[in-house]
């Protein structure tokens, strides 16, 4: 397969010196390689997604000297492929309805197990309230929020979970005991009908995505890929978790500072380079 990476932002607010150290990264190793960069914008949330912002992620993308080469992907434009995704699990069995909200789900997690974490790549561990509430068979309810039964997941995956790391952590990465670290997440939302994992699953498989280069802050998030990933019998990328570009305080850069926007450092006049340096690249080969 061609060596094939991507960028996939959500079009919710500016991109900053975080987001364009991984574009940059993603583009730079693809072109070593002769390989392949894709764009994805990731607007599965219409709610908060803007056409302003996707507007400018493109041209932010191309001053700093980034070609995509393939159409860009845009997520609300592929529901039926979510859908059908959600429809081979429920099949399966694996899903199931649940009602609970946010302060069900605290106050449920308010007596841990001595031992047992409390959060997850998702936050608070589902306790499992609504799991054998619903009737998992018939058609996949609509308009609803739909869980992961992680337990009768992992039962019917014969493999180990495992995946190759390049990253900071390099090598072949085990994912322990899913069960108690990352729950029954949730990957249908009521109100978007899919969700971050269930998406970004499908998509990197179907646009031949190789290698996934992404913050070290979605590391933890891998073990639910990865699981969705043999249940989908979908194959298992190559994975480089990167470091993120932080502040003088050590926080990391999030939409919100706008004082790191890369609109800005244009507006005052900085160059490509000078993007490339302040986040430790090399010049553009």
């Amino acid at each position: 397969m061609t060596f094939t990476t991507r960028f996939a932002p959500s079009p919710t607010g500016p991109l900053h010196l975080g987001h364009a150290y991984s574009a940059m990264l993603a583009h730079d190793l693809a072109r070593a390689e002769s390989g392949t960069f894709l764009l994805r914008i990731e607007d599965i949330d219409q709610s908060r997604a803007r056409e302003t912002w996707e507007d400018q992620i493109y041209d932010d993308l191309r001053w700093l000297g980034l070609a995509w080469d393939r159409p860009v992907l845009r997520q609300s434009q592929n529901m039926d492929t979510y859908a059908n995704a959600l429809d081979t699990l429920w099949r399966q069995g694996l899903l199931y309805q649940c009602d609970c909200n946010r302060r069900d789900i605290l106050d449920a997690a308010q007596a841990p197990q001595e031992g047992v974490p409390t959060h997850g790549p998702d936050g608070l561990i589902y306790p499992g309230t609504c799991r054998h509430m619903h009737s998992r068979t018939g058609s996949r309810p609509q308009t609803v929020a739909l869980r992961l039964d992680l337990v009768a997941a992992i039962a019917q995956i014969d493999a180990e979970l495992v995946f190759s790391e390049t990253g900071e952590h390099a090598g072949q990465i085990e994912i322990k005991n899913p069960t108690q670290t990352i729950g029954d997440i949730v990957l249908a939302r009521r109100d978007i009908g899919t969700s971050y994992h269930l998406s970004v699953v499908v998509d990197d498989a179907a646009q031949g995505v190789t290698h996934v280069l992404r913050g070290a802050d979605l590391a933890e998030a891998t073990g639910i890929h990865i699981v969705l990933q043999h249940l989908l019998d979908l194959p298992t990328p190559i994975y480089h978790h990167h470091r993120l570009i932080r502040d003088d305080s050590g926080k990391r850069l999030a939409k919100r500072d706008d004082a790191r926007a890369i609109s800005k450092y244009r507006a005052e006049g900085a160059t490509p380079d000078d993007i490339r340096r302040m986040v430790g690249l090399p010049p553009a080969p």
